[in-house]
């Protein structure tokens, strides 16, 4: 119970606070209330396993770290992998075209066409975030020798959804829906079922992020993941496999049009013109 109780509270305060905020300070505050809840609980479960570790590399884990595998990074005895120059450009250039994309592409965009502001807005953000500044505080920690990986992991070059949504997008999501979710569901609903329920709960978690705030598009981001995990559940099929579905250059083209043609449910234009837009103007950005 203790374990999982921020993760109960602290959404539940953000929506009680939700009125007094703008619904760009909403996303970020409900974004940041569930992470911290998770963040909690995967430290809370490492610690009942028996790990243990320094005040300061716990603190790390805790507010400096985005990844969701405690037990790789409180524990002392795991392999850290090596660094590599290349990494610490590419991260540098993903801030450095993030920023650009915000505060001067989508400037060029406002206010004739404000929906793609909003959209070289958001991919500007992710750039900045989860390519680069991630990136580099796990080049920071696996250089203090702490087994930090990176939580973004060459998704472009994912062949399959398996591979994307699996090993390559987010793995800190991937890290705590396997754990919390899809193991203890498989020898109950099969593997198909406990996939499909796995997107359903990302779905859910989007609905909390985006529509709550945005105020509009309920049920789209749900529906964005659950073509998602049925598609992931296609590919394990026989007929997916006689197509070549799930490798080379015909699973990246399933892949990447499944992940990017339904992208508008995932981000519908009321989440881009009453959270997004306004979070630019509040950063200068238009």
């Amino acid at each position: 119970m203790a374990g999982i109780l921020p993760l109960v509270v602290l959404p539940i305060v953000v929506l009680t606070l939700a009125p007094w905020m703008p619904r760009w300070a909403f996303m970020s505050a409900m974004a940041i209330s569930i992470y911290a809840g998770c963040k909690w609980l995967t430290y809370h479960q490492a610690r009942a396993r028996g790990v243990r570790t320094d005040a300061l590399r716990a603190v790390g884990y805790l507010v400096a770290w985005p990844g969701m595998d405690a037990l790789a990074f409180l524990r002392t005895t795991d392999r850290v992998a090596a660094r590599r120059r290349s990494e610490w450009v590419c991260a540098g250039l993903n801030i450095l075209v993030g920023a650009a994309m915000i505060w001067v592409v989508a400037r060029t965009a406002y206010p004739d066409h404000p929906l793609l502001t909003g959209w070289l807005g958001m991919i500007g953000m992710i750039l900045i975030l989860h390519f680069g500044t991630f990136h580099v505080l796990s080049l920071g920690w696996r250089s203090a020798g702490v087994n930090a990986m990176p939580v973004m992991r060459s998704p472009l070059f994912a062949s399959s959804l398996a591979d994307f949504w699996g090993r390559r997008w987010n793995t800190a999501f991937h890290e705590l829906a396997t754990r919390f979710t899809f193991r203890p569901l498989r020898p109950v609903v099969g593997v198909t079922g406990a996939t499909l329920l796995v997107f359903l709960v990302s779905g859910l978690i989007h609905e909390l992020v985006i529509s709550v705030p945005a105020r509009g598009g309920y049920g789209l981001p749900t529906g964005y993941f659950l073509i998602q995990g049925a598609a992931v559940a296609g590919e394990r099929t026989e007929l997916a496999h006689r197509l070549g579905l799930g490798h080379g250059w015909r699973g990246w083209l399933f892949t990447a049009s499944v992940v990017a043609v339904p992208a508008f449910w995932l981000f519908p234009p009321a989440f881009v013109r009453n959270v997004v837009l306004p979070m630019l103007a509040a950063i200068r950005a238009t």
